[in-house]
């Protein structure tokens, strides 16, 4: 599951870079864009950092940055909608891609959280 996140992550941050140059660029709307695009890249960074981790408390520690995160864009992407800046199509588009990674990294959290209950980690100088 985890290398799935990593390119859904990976493909969402691309999509978001894209929206983001069309707000900007077409729209002219540089606020919500701005904050769409720092929330909507930092999913993937923090699934980078989490693969990468020293430990199963910093796995679980960036995922659920990354959680936050995409949850943090759902939210600006809700407001993108509301406000008019983008129609029924684009969001529908994007919020569908955003909350089947919020779904998956809730479920990696879940999973991961239960392992470690079951088989905590053992100290080496025991």
């Amino acid at each position: 599951m985890n290398s799935i996140i990593k390119g859904k992550s990976f493909n969402f941050a691309l999509r978001i870079i894209r929206m983001y140059k069309y707000l900007t660029e077409i729209k002219k709307e540089y606020i919500l864009s701005r904050q769409l695009l720092k929330s909507g890249t930092s999913i993937g960074a923090n699934v980078e950092e989490a693969l990468g981790g020293q430990s199963d408390k910093d796995f679980i520690s960036k995922i659920s940055i990354a959680y936050k995160e995409a949850r943090e864009t759902d939210y600006w992407i809700k407001l993108l909608k509301a406000s008019g800046t983008i129609n029924t199509d684009e969001y529908n588009s994007i919020i569908k891609d955003c909350r089947e990674i919020q779904k998956i990294l809730s479920s990696i959290l879940i999973t991961t959280k239960k392992k470690l209950k079951k088989d905590p980690p053992t100290n080496i100088n025991s």
